[in-house]
């Protein structure tokens, strides 16, 4: 198939599949005499693996390491595992950043609990008060957590 065709199958755009080709993630498929992409069947199977892994919020990295492992499979599985165990662990770190996010964001938002005028809002006021704050990696040494996002 051609990767119009990849793409429509599995729902993602051309471009991630020309860059999960450039990455090598995915093998670069053989070329017609036009110069077009043939896909065939096992880039589908591999692109659907890889489309799963990243809904899983993995890496680039780690999806690398476990096709590797895919492309081996009478290789020990041992490092799948610890490979898991650590995204396990990155997962449960972000779902406690995220409960502290939403624990913020509530308290932030009980600052104004009525329709007033934007000068007198309570969210905004504190928006503006937190931005006058020591820098997220400041508090974030202190143990206070500001916000998810990377800068």
């Amino acid at each position: 198939m051609k990767i119009g065709e990849l793409a429509t199958e599995l729902s993602t755009p051309i471009e991630t599949i020309r860059y999960y080709e450039r990455a090598g993630l995915l093998p670069a498929p053989a070329r017609t005499q036009g110069n077009f992409r043939v896909y065939e069947a096992q880039h589908l199977e591999r692109l659907q693996f890889i489309r799963h892994c990243r809904g899983l919020d993995m890496s680039l990295d780690e999806v690398r390491v476990l096709l590797r492992f895919k492309d081996a499979p009478g290789d020990d599985c041992g490092d799948v595992n610890v490979l898991l165990d650590e995204h396990i662990g990155h997962v449960s770190k972000r779902i406690r950043e995220l409960r502290a996010l939403e624990k913020q964001l509530k308290a932030l938002r009980e600052r104004c609990g009525e329709v007033r005028s934007a000068e007198q809002c309570g969210i905004l006021c504190g928006l503006a008060k937190a931005a006058k704050e020591p820098t997220h990696e400041a508090k974030r040494a202190k143990g206070h957590l500001r916000s998810v996002h990377s800068s």
